[in-house]
């Protein structure tokens, strides 16, 4: 029997997903950056904390949360002020390695998320059908923002049915709700960069997560 593992998804390997009582069916996220140790890592964090905070479930309902990098460390900590910028909003830094991209993470994953439209690009020339269900995170949180939760399915037909529509819903909005500028839909790299810089990404990256996990669940962030 396989067991949780913290460091890279919530429950990883398909014979996991017919244990009794456990969600037989799972929709994973992906998020992209350039080394995986820094906007990655702090995203994929953000996201799990998030997730764990409107649901107190560890099984999240079935959500996977992961990331990699187009260029990743493949093994390296993550960087130190990232977690830096993870311990400022309480969320756990513990038991993270870098990755690098692979096709098996695109192939699997049923949403991309990524820190630039370079990293998207790259992505969708990966193939696997990944255009539809991947975006740049600040392109997918405007479409959400313009998606009425009243069309999404409701939470008792499940998480994961609910992040399917809200994915297909998103990629039908697409060429109709551009950005006011092409730098709207970037986050930029903080590699290298002091504790501030890197606060202000993590910063950046948090708003932007906030309507997504709420579409998500149904959930709105405690006050």
């Amino acid at each position: 029997m396989t067991a949780p593992d913290a460091g890279r998804g919530i429950w990883d390997g398909e014979e996991t997903r017919t244990f009794t009582g456990l969600p037989r069916d799972t929709f994973r996220i992906l998020h992209v950056s350039t080394g995986n140790v820094c906007r990655s890592p702090i995203t994929e964090r953000l996201t799990r904390h998030a997730l764990a905070d409107r649901l107190g479930d560890p099984l999240w309902g079935g959500l996977v949360v992961e990331s990699a990098g187009t260029w990743g460390h493949e093994g390296a900590p993550m960087e130190a002020n990232a977690e830096a910028v993870l311990a400022d909003f309480g969320a756990d830094a513990s038991g993270f390695t870098g990755r690098e991209l692979l096709d098996e993470h695109v192939i699997r994953a049923d949403l991309v998320l990524t820190a630039t439209r370079d990293h998207r690009a790259q992505v969708i020339s990966m193939g696997h059908s990944a255009g539809l269900r991947t975006f740049t995170l600040k392109e997918f949180t405007r479409l959400v923002r313009a998606i009425d939760p009243a069309t999404l399915p409701s939470l008792e037909e499940g998480m994961v049915v609910r992040a399917r529509a809200l994915v297909r819903a998103a990629a039908a909005l697409r060429g109709w709700l551009l950005a006011p500028t092409a730098e709207a839909d970037e986050v930029y790299d903080p590699y290298g960069a002091p504790l501030p810089f890197f606060r202000s990404v993590g910063d950046e990256i948090h708003q932007a997560l906030d309507p997504v996990v709420t579409a998500l669940t149904g959930v709105p962030a405690r006050a």
